[in-house]
């Protein structure tokens, strides 16, 4: 019950919106051609479904976020704990993360693909390179965040270094690294739409691009309501996944 409650709180603008453009498509205020009505959008979705293609290039979609998400959050949380040891290192390597994280990462496909061919691998890296980019500056900036009398406090009663990373450290940071993940899972499925636009036969980019060349209306924004959903989706998980992990962030709130 309380799910379905949820559900009514936060999706009444998407029905009402939904319904009047059915019912300008109905109408005719809207052109059918370029304006498909949401029930013929369900219809083509039902479609997809059943011939499985729909599957098929949500899953590939996923599995390249997936792996470029995952690799860019371990190469993340790395640099980060080297940049925050190290204010020597921190010093030297902020100029280059600023530089990378301002430059748009498609313009950096062709390099990417001249070294490593045009394949999944190089997707996956130029994914995972964005998502890197922005948990190190996320986590970096939670660390350097932390009061330093609670370190001081810790150590005074006798905390060692694990103790202090344990205990401190990552309650502190634990909220904002969750803030991170969320974004970064989010760009990361951003850009692996973008690449798939421009390098891939299957994906939901790819999916977008094929309708948009062969004019399939229905199919163009099925394709793109499929990308919503799994950002929408993905967002969900992660915030009742911070909620069981991070409890005290609702409590301080």
């Amino acid at each position: 019950m309380k799910t379905v409650v949820a559900l009514a709180r936060s999706g009444w603008l998407v029905a009402l919106l939904l319904a009047g453009w059915e019912a300008l498509t109905r109408f005719h205020a809207l052109d059918p051609l370029f304006f498909p009505a949401p029930s013929l959008l369900l219809v083509t979705l039902g479609r997809l479904i059943a011939s499985g293609e729909a599957g098929r290039q949500v899953m590939r979609t996923l599995e390249r976020t997936a792996a470029g998400f995952g690799l860019g959050v371990a190469a993340g949380a790395v640099v980060s704990a080297l940049l925050s040891v190290s204010a020597t290192v921190r010093r030297a390597f902020e100029p280059l993360i600023a530089a990378l994280y301002a430059t748009p990462r498609l313009t950096l496909l062709p390099m990417v693909m001249l070294l490593f061919g045009v394949n999944d691998l190089a997707r996956v890296l130029l994914v995972g390179l964005g998502t890197a980019l922005l948990m190190m500056i996320q986590i970096s900036d939670a660390v350097r965040a932390i009061d330093r009398n609670y370190v001081d406090m810790a150590v005074n009663y006798g905390a060692g270094r694990a103790m202090v990373i344990r205990k401190v450290y990552l309650p502190a940071c634990l909220p904002q690294i969750f803030t991170a993940l969320r974004l970064a899972f989010s760009r990361a499925l951003v850009m692996t739409i973008s690449v798939e636009l421009l390098s891939s036969q299957d994906g939901l980019g790819s999916m977008i691009w094929s309708a948009w060349q062969t004019f399939a209306i229905e199919k163009l924004y099925v394709s793109i309501a499929l990308a919503g959903a799994l950002g929408l989706l993905s967002q969900r998980l992660f915030e009742e996944l911070e909620r069981r992990v991070v409890p005290w962030k609702d409590q301080s709130t």
